[in-house]
């Protein structure tokens, strides 16, 4: 399920109640803990959050003229969805990742390649999400892209 939201902040005003809050909460996080230089911007239909075109001009290859993704949120049909780019690509991130959500949920992770997804808004790990949001950079993101999957 995609918006058709323009901004951000007309995302936030078109979720459903019962989501309102959690996604709040994690848009709240992440931009606590984002290194500086990504941007919030609306990306496929999501909160999303960008390595901006002024940082990186060459963008992503799977899109002409569109800044690098790095993380999205999306309320979906039957979860809260948080997609984070530098998981799937950083297999140390991603051991730390499962390894720390062990320890902080009692919830078994639902993971796809680089989205976990929470059925409950009271199942999300909100300071979990801000140290993963915080453990890259944008030039540390590019590299690893660059690295795996430029051509």
């Amino acid at each position: 399920m995609q918006s058709k939201a323009a901004t951000p902040d007309e995302y936030m005003a078109e979720l459903p109640e019962d989501r309102k809050a959690a996604v709040k909460k994690l848009r709240t996080v992440i931009k606590k803990n984002l290194p500086k230089g990504f941007k919030e911007q609306m990306n496929y239909g999501m909160l999303g959050y960008v390595v901006p075109l002024s940082l990186y001009p060459d963008g992503y290859h799977c899109a002409v003229n569109a800044p690098l993704p790095f993380m999205n949120v999306a309320s979906q049909k039957n979860a809260i969805s948080v997609y984070h780019m530098g998981i799937y690509a950083d297999k140390g991130l991603m051991a730390w990742f499962t390894a720390e959500f062990k320890k902080r949920s009692k919830k078994r992770l639902d993971m796809g390649k680089s989205c976990i997804r929470f059925a409950s808004p009271d199942d999300i790990p909100y300071d979990l999400i801000g140290e993963l949001a915080a453990k890259m950079t944008p030039q540390q993101w590019i590299a690893i892209y660059e690295k795996n999957y430029k051509r």
